[in-house]
């Protein structure tokens, strides 16, 4: 849906993860191997998958100032349960949360989410206020105050309904 260029760092996996449900059309890249493939997740992981990212979406819609979707495990909840440890770099003494093991999905969210805390750049991630897109974006404006994940597509009908709604 959206002309945006990736969200930073880690959260560019988030991001691809939740925009793999096209909420318009009910279309779940999830649903295919290839679609699960950049996840690393197998069918039977595909409930508490959409389930994260229906939790990540519900955040990213609270960052932008909207309620909800549908009633969600809380993110915090899910991210507890994430194995994770201490990572220390011995060439310059660096030091972030790291996926514990193989790095499964939770994880490698629950460290992407830690990166982000630390860069400042957690609450610019939002989810589109239109309630048929709610695409994963990162807000790069200015005063960080994006509503939507394309000006030109979701912003642009937003207005256009609004306008519409004031003509007599």
């Amino acid at each position: 849906m959206s002309e945006r260029s990736p969200a930073p760092g880690g959260l560019a996996l988030i991001e691809a993860l939740l925009n793999t449900l096209d909420i318009a059309s009910g279309g779940d890249l999830l649903d295919t191997p290839d679609g699960r493939a950049p996840f690393g997740l197998t069918e039977d992981e595909l409930p508490g998958a959409r389930e994260l990212r229906e939790s990540l979406r519900a955040t990213l819609l609270a960052h932008a100032g909207h309620p909800p979707h549908r009633e969600v495990t809380p993110l915090g909840d899910l991210l507890a349960g994430a194995p994770l440890y201490l990572a220390v770099d011995p060439s310059d003494g660096s030091a972030s949360l790291a996926p514990a093991g193989d790095g499964p999905l939770l994880s490698r969210v629950a460290a992407a989410v830690a990166e982000a805390l630390v860069a400042g750049t957690w609450s610019r991630f939002k989810a589109c206020e239109a309630v048929t897109c709610h695409w994963a974006y990162y807000d790069r404006s200015p005063a960080g105050r994006g509503r939507w994940c394309s000006m030109q597509v979701c912003g642009a009908r937003a207005k256009m309904r609004r306008y519409r709604a004031k003509e007599p």
